[in-house]
Formats: structure tokens, C-alpha cells, sequence
């Protein structure tokens, strides 16, 4: 066996494509292909389930009825603003769906007529070429190098190279082999190279990528608690002002009979309030523009996500990464770089550095992991040890039982590995671990790095010092989490030492060591238990338990079907450090949500004060003191005010999709900037939009 020095321990990844959409938020194109859609939900099947645009359109209903029966200019406008009120509202929500229908688009592409070669239970050597959507839970499948993986399952045997572009976006091809953490393949990636056998993980219908699909275009997405709760304070606000609006009726006949010289208008008659007017007042006075905008808010949100390549399960989990309260990470990969790297060969007493070195190098030349290679490389370049041949060795892997490895060369017997494991392993031979190596492994590993100890047989030669190096602006990532007042946890499997000092190094509010599976699962319950929300990421089947208790569970892509199955969100990237741009998304969801519900609330009260003194100031001549814009004349002010009720939808839509911006800070002070901006801006903006209306009607015939 010859085994040869690796040139370099690492090779540069492929860059990545951008998968984000580019475009207008309100492209006309866009506009028009969603203006069909918005025609098809008119149907009051689909409309009852949006109570208050529910109420709209029934009153556009009935204004138009009344404007047959009774036709006048005054009349056709207002049926035809609150035709369009209800259109604005459902091309909200067309527009939202629309932008997930265009990549739904790119991931049907996906799923393309495939054949599967799928293995016979009886006779395993042989196969049945069948269609892909035939395949069931269970059965085994050949792919080989340039064909279509038929569906979503578990590599059971081989190792192949995988081109997962279709999905993910990125044009490097991964690594998909059997055992271990990255055995999930997903149905529509391509085979690039060698041949893997797959066991089909999904039912017909079930894949990955038919979720998906169903879930960016909105068809599956289901209401969240809070959205549910804010509809029904929207239903019980618009109970309220039918209730008021309707003791208007009676108040105006009674005031007619008592001031019988009033003259007679389109607002106000003999028999009170006119029908129209009055649709036209509740129209006005209930929360349509959250009404019209909440369900675009929701879709939006998800399609944030989807554009950064996370597929939300449901939109509960998008909502509750905005309500998260402590964050739990993985230190490598997460926090930190992942591939340690030999920095520094520490010798004890009586042993050079390049002694250390050569026997460091020679116990790793057949370890191909990134700590093993970068080991190599160091011993190279530092002490210019070449490439050179090793025959007749015999190598000792690592387990995680003896957590050491190494070589048996020559009469040799040389290995590198866990303090603890290589100091026992010495004593056995009969040798005795100098003083100095406790002080050694202490002091790297108070520094946050790893150290590995060398030893030849009967003796302690040194200590290699691996350091993971943490992520450059972590620390800023993390103030701005604790700005946030979410507290963030670092999950390692590192001794206590070096758990300490990458924490403090990276910034983390706490850290939790030498974590296993039920470590994980304990400190979620922990901090469930105490009323908080928890957010976790992981790509194991280990991780599957804590994935399914948090709250908010990100599964990696490139990790096993049992870790996808079991959190509420995938990470088609697989980047860890994904996880805290879903909590700015969840929160950016929740924050448009309250900023375009406090506007909405505010504008109901300011149409409120602009339109009911125009109507009853002939009536009540105190009330003239409150028309504080001078509306020419009560149906003009009407008028204005169903016609600015409807534009102000569709001007929102923009802010509904894009969401409000988010900036890490307290919720106190969230809640000051909601009602400083949007409180006062709903207040304001329909009193300067209600008056430029209503001197634009003035310039038309019949309205001065």
C-alpha cells in the first residue's frame, strides 16, 4: 500500500448561483397576469372566508341593485369604487400567489416524466421499468450516472455525485452516498457520476418537491393562530360598525321630521340615509385595508423565505420564528468555520518541534479528514516534510470508542488523538505521560482551540493545536439578537474549555458542552417549560427528536429524511447560519402585519371625522366646527372617501409584499415607531388624500 501527501486540505467551492427573484413588486406585467385571478376570487365561496371584504362585496351588491332601480352619476360611482375596493383587495392576494406560481414554474421542471428502475423484491437482481409516479413508500431503485433520481428517499447503497440545481439553486454538485448524515436525495435531481440505490421515502403526491410547489403558489397554506385571531378581531370591529352605522338610519329620519326645511340630497332624504350612502358609510368605516392585505401579508412572508431557499412546512412556523426567544446553534459550521486547522505543533520537554511534526504527519497520511489533511499540509509547509511513499504500513482508523488513530510502521507504533485516550494508551505500553501535557491540552483549549496529543509508543511527544476559526461578524450577528432580546446558545460537543472560549469569543449568551441527542431535547423542554419559543437547526437523524420539540426546527437539505420529516423547516442551502435570517423574517412578518393593522385602524377614524360632519352638518350645524377640510358637499365628500378607500390598497400593496423594515430593537420601542408612523401616518394620510380627491371632483360636471 502506498499512500502519498495531500497537496492542500482544502479546494474552493464552486460559486453559487443567486437564487433570489429580481423585479419590480409591482411589475404591470405582473398586475395583469394577476387581474384574472383576482376576477376568479369574487365568488362568494371564495370571498366568505375574508369577513370583512365578504362584507364589501355584498354591499357592492346591493348598491348596484339600488343603482338599477334608482340610476344617477353619484349611484354608478360608487358601485363602480366599490366594485374596485374588493378587485384591489383580491389582486393583493393574486399578486402574492403569482410571485410563488413563477417558481413554482422552475420547480415543475423538476418534475418531469421519469422512468424508475425499480428493484423486484423477490428477485434483487432484476428490475421493472416503471413511471415515477407509480413508486411507493418503500421501494428500491436503481440510478446510475446521468439519469433522474425518480423520488425522494435514502441512499442505501453506493456513492454518487448529485447535480441538485433544479432545487436548490446551487450549480455545484454535492456528494450523496449511504450511512451518515447526507444519504437524502431528493426526486427530479440528477445522477452526475458512479450508481446509488435508493429506497423511495414518499408516497405518490407526497414528495418533496410536490409540497413545495402547493405551498409557494399558497394553495396549502393554512391560516396561523395569529392571523386567525386578527380576523376575528377584524370581524367583531366590523360587527361593531354595521351596529353603528345602522343607528345612523333612524337618527337621521327622527332629525329630518324635527328640521323639515333641511332640503332633500343624495345623502340625505325624507326617508333618512340613502341606501348607497349608507353601504358606502360602513364600506368606509370598517378595516378594509387590513382586511384586504392580510392574507398577502401571510403569502408574502412565506415567499420571503422560499426566495432565500427555505421551504416553511406551514405559515405557523414562519410566525413563530418571529415570536422565538432563544436560538440554539451548532458551534461548527454555525458559529464557527468547521474545518479545524493545524495551527501550531507544541512539543513537551526533550522532543523538537520537527520531531513532533514528522510523527504527526506520518500518523495522518491516511486520514482524509480536514483536520488529518490540514495536519499534513501543516508539517509540509512548516517543516518542508515532502511528499513521500509509505509501504507495508499498517493503519489504525479512528473510532469513537478508542478516539485516537495512527500507523504501525517499521516497529513503530505511533498515534495522535483525545488527551485522555492517547495519555491511557501510553500508560498501558508501559510509558509515563510527562507533567507539562495536562498544562499543554489546558492552555489550547482555554483558547479555544482543539488539541490533539502525539505519542509514540511508551512516550508523549507533543500537542497539536487545531483551531476552529468563528465566522467574521458573528459578534454583530449576535448583539443584534440580543438587541432583539432573543438569547442565543451555542450547542457543541466540545470539552467545557474550548466550549468557553469560542462562546466568548463568537459573543453567544450561553453555551451548552459535550452535547448528546438527550442534552439537546432536555434544554428545549428547559426552555419551553419557562414560556419561551425555541429555534434549533440540525441535519441528523440524532437531531430528528430536538428538531420535532422546538418550536421553529430548521433541517439541512443534505441531511437524512428522518431530520426533514421531522422540523417544520428545510434549509435547501443547508447554511446553518440561515437560521437567524428566518427569525428577521418572521419578525419582518409580524411587524408588517401590526404597522399595516394600526394604519387601517387609524384611517377608519379619520374617514370617521372627514366624512359623517359633511353629512350631517346641514342637519346639526355645531358638526360644520369638525369638517375641518371644507368637503364641498356631502356627496362629494362620500365619494371621495370610497374612492381614496380604494386607491389606499392598492398603494399598500408594495409595503405588504416587500414588509416593513426591520431594525433589531426592543419591543417597546418596535411598538413606539408602529404608532409614531403608521398610527399617526393612518391619521393624516386620509385627510390630505380625502381633500385632493374631493377637489378633483369639483372639477367634474354635476359635482360642484
Amino acid at each position: 500500500m502506498a499512500t502519498h501527501v495531500l497537496e492542500s486540505p482544502n479546494q474552493a467551492p464552486a460559486p453559487k448561483k443567486d437564487s433570489r427573484m429580481g423585479g419590480g413588486l409591482l411589475d404591470p406585467k405582473q398586475m395583469i397576469r394577476s387581474l384574472p385571478d383576482a376576477l376568479r376570487k369574487l365568488d362568494p365561496r371564495i370571498m366568505w372566508r375574508n369577513p370583512v371584504m365578504f362584507i364589501v362585496e355584498i354591499g357592492a351588491v346591493f348598491t348596484t341593485a339600488l343603482a338599477i332601480l334608482d340610476p344617477s352619476w353619484f349611484a354608478w360611482a360608487i358601485v363602480a369604487w366599490l366594485w374596485l375596493t374588493v378587485v384591489f383587495a383580491n389582486l393583493a392576494e393574486a399578486v402574492a400567489e403569482g410571485r410563488g406560481k413563477a417558481q413554482a414554474a422552475t420547480l415543475r421542471a423538476a418534475r418531469r416524466d421519469t422512468t424508475a428502475r425499480r428493484l423486484k423484491a423477490r428477485d434483487p437482481g432484476q428490475w421493472d421499468v416503471v413511471a415515477a409516479p407509480e413508486l411507493k413508500q418503500g421501494d428500491v431503485v436503481v440510478v446510475e450516472a446521468g439519469e433522474i433520481i425518480p423520488g425522494d428517499g435514502d441512499v442505501i447503497e453506493g456513492i454518487a455525485s448529485v447535480d441538485e440545481s433544479a432545487i436548490t439553486g446551487e450549480s455545484a454538485p454535492v456528494i450523496r452516498e449511504s450511512g451518515g448524515d447526507r444519504s437524502a436525495v431528493t426526486g427530479g435531481t440528477k445522477v452526475l457520476s458512479d450508481r446509488i440505490v435508493v429506497r423511495i421515502t414518499q408516497q405518490p403526491g407526497q414528495s418533496f418537491v410536490d409540497r413545495m410547489i402547493a405551498l409557494v403558489e399558497g394553495s396549502n397554506r393554512q391560516k396561523t393562530p395569529n392571523e386567525i385571531a386578527l380576523n376575528i378581531l377584524l370581524a367583531a370591529l366590523t360587527v361593531v360598525f354595521l351596529v353603528a352605522t345602522a343607528t345612523m338610519q333612524p337618527l337621521a329620519i327622527y332629525s329630518k321630521s324635527v328640521n323639515p326645511g333641511v332640503p332633500d340630497s343624495l345623502a340625505l332624504n325624507a326617508d333618512g340615509v340613502t341606501g348607497i350612502v349608507l353601504v358606502s358609510l360602513i364600506v368606509c368605516l370598517i378595516p378594509t385595508t387590513i382586511g384586504a392585505l392580510l392574507s398577502a401579508i401571510g403569502i408574502a412572508g412565506m415567499d420571503r423565505l422560499v426566495q432565500r431557499n427555505v421551504l416553511a412546512m406551514s405559515g405557523r412556523a414562519v410566525e413563530a420564528a418571529g415570536d422565538v426567544s432563544t436560538l440554539l446553534l451548532d458551534k461548527t459550521g454555525t458559529i464557527t468555520l468547521g474545518n479545524r486547522q493545524a495551527a501550531e505543533f507544541v512539543p513537551v520537554a526533550g522532543v523538537t518541534e520537527r520531531e513532533l511534526a514528522e510523527a504527526a504527519q506520518l500518523s495522518s497520511l491516511a486520514d482524509e479528514t480536514p483536520e488529518g489533511r490540514s495536519i499534513v499540509v501543516f508539517a509540509k509547509e512548516r517543516h518542508g516534510l515532502r511528499e513521500r511513499e509509505i509501504h507495508g504500513a499498517a493503519w489504525v482508523p479512528f473510532t469513537a470508542r478508542t478516539r485516537m488513530s495512527g500507523v504501525n510502521l517499521d516497529g513503530r507504533e505511533v498515534r495522535k488523538g483525545a488527551a485522555t485516550a492517547v495519555m491511557k494508551w501510553v500508560r498501558d505500553a508501559g510509558g509515563h505521560p510527562t507533567d507539562d501535557i495536562g498544562h499543554l491540552v489546558d492552555g489550547i483549549s482555554a483558547s479555544g482551540g482543539t488539541p490533539l496529543v502525539v505519542a509514540e509508543k511508551g512516550r508523549v511527544l507533543g500537542v497539536i493545536h487545531l483551531k476552529d476559526v468563528v465566522k467574521e461578524g458573528m459578534r454583530e450577528r449576535f448583539d443584534e439578537m440580543r438587541r432583539m432580546g432573543i438569547r442565543t446558545v451555542m450547542i457543541t460537543g466540545d470539552n467545557p474549555l474550548t466550549a468557553r472560549a469560542i462562546a466568548d469569543e463568537a459573543g453567544v449568551d450561553d453555551f451548552l458542552a459535550e452535547a448528546t441527542p438527550e442534552d439537546k431535547l432536555a434544554l428545549i423542554r428547559k426552555e419551553q417549560e419557562g414560556g419561551r419559543l425555541v429555534a434549533m437547526t440540525g441535519d441528523g437523524t440524532n437531531d430528528a427528536p430536538a428538531l420535532a420539540q422546538s418550536d421553529v426546527g430548521v433541517a439541512m437539505n443534505t441531511g437524512t429524511s428522518a431530520a426533514k420529516e421531522a422540523g417544520n423547516m428545510v434549509d435547501l442551502d443547508s447554511n446553518p447560519t440561515k437560521l437567524i435570517e428566518i427569525v428577521e423574517i418572521g419578525k419582518q412578518l409580524l411587524i408588517t402585519r401590526g404597522a399595516l393593522t394600526t394604519f387601517s385602524i387609524a384611517n377608519d377614524v379619520a374617514k370617521y371625522f372627514a366624512i359623517i360632519p359633511a353629512m350631517f352638518a346641514a342637519l346639526y350645524p355645531g358638526l360644520d366646527a369638525l369638517n375641518v377640510m371644507r368637503l364641498a358637499s356631502p356627496q362629494s365628500a362620500i365619494l371621495a372617501a370610497v374612492i381614496f378607500n380604494a386607491l389606499v390598497i392598492i398603494a399598500l400593496i408594495p409595503l405588504a409584499l416587500r414588509g416593513v423594515r426591520y431594525r433589531p430593537s426592543s419591543a417597546s420601542k418596535l411598538l413606539s415607531r408602529n404608532l409614531y408612523v403608521y398610527g399617526l401616518g393612518g391619521i393624516v394620510v386620509p385627510f390630505i388624500g380625502i381633500k385632493l380627491i374631493d377637489l378633483l371632483l369639483q372639477l367634474l360636471p354635476g359635482m360642484s
